[in-house]
């Protein structure tokens, strides 16, 4: 009888919470549930602005549900997409836009579509660490940097007056040098192993693929090099010259007393 009462205490009070908590689910279901297409829109707005991601995403997502049709669903379509990629969502980012630009290809906003997908696989695999080491953001996987200057070039085919052009163009800029300081630190790796076909064959694809590149010359550089360890005088004589040509005041650019601390430290 002593243990009875406050059992029986206990699951008043267990049940009571679980009242409590349904109750709290059903309010928040209502509100979505219950909301106009415009209350819903303001409220998933207002959370989107005050950088409450979830919440935004959370009442873009019924909002698209409840009203599937008219200019409410479709800005919510955009607006969902960019509350994905602030909350690092890359993947669903991805497929709400692709999604918006097959559902309507001739929208007003349709570039913004294309910049905001590229803007997402711009950050996809961008780390912290890439702000603290950019020198070694060529050690990671390229997919997606290949993938944003794509997006970026078809943004900029389609709709070279975009107010968002001049931006991709420079995020393009960068993604070419990103993409060409990763085929340097390749060309770097094998050059030092002796792996010299390996090396020059790199380098030639930086030479021929990212013109204009911050790289191109140390590129240049390790062709005559590699070249030269092969005895491919002809080949090395050629990549000497044109590495006179455009970078006239470079020299010296394999040698270890013009390496970095980090060089030094971590060759790669």
């Amino acid at each position: 009888m002593t243990l009875a009462a406050p059992l029986a205490r206990l699951l008043a009070i267990l049940f009571a919470l679980g009242l409590l908590v349904a109750c709290s689910g059903e309010e928040r279901l209502e509100e979505t549930e219950t909301l106009s297409v415009e209350a819903l829109y303001e409220e998933a707005k207002l959370s989107m602005d005050a950088g409450n991601y979830e919440r935004a995403i959370r009442y873009y997502k019924r909002l698209t549900s409840r009203f599937p049709f008219g200019d409410f669903a479709e800005q919510a379509q955009l607006d969902l997409a960019y509350s994905q990629y602030k909350r690092a969502q890359y993947d669903e980012a991805v497929s709400t836009v692709n999604r918006f630009i097959k559902t309507y290809p001739a929208h007003p906003k349709i570039d913004y579509a294309f910049y905001l997908r590229g803007l997402v696989n711009f950050d996809r695999n961008r780390s912290y660490i890439d702000r603290w080491l950019p020198d070694q953001a060529g050690n990671r996987d390229t997919e997606a940097a290949r993938q944003s200057f794509n997006d970026f070039s078809e943004l900029l085919r389609r709709y070279p007056d975009s107010r968002y052009a001049a931006d991709a163009r420079q995020r393009m800029v960068f993604l070419r040098n990103d993409l060409a300081n990763y085929e340097l630190t390749i060309a770097r790796y094998y050059l030092r192993r002796e792996a010299y076909v390996a090396a020059a064959n790199r380098a030639k694809y930086i030479v021929e693929n990212y013109q204009q590149s911050a790289q191109i010359p140390e590129a240049l550089a390790i062709q005559v090099e590699a070249y030269t360890a092969l005895g491919q005088t002809e080949f090395a004589n050629d990549a000497k010259r044109v590495l006179e040509l455009n970078a006239p005041g470079y020299a010296g650019a394999r040698s270890e007393t013009k390496k970095s601390w980090w060089r030094r430290v971590w060759p790669f």
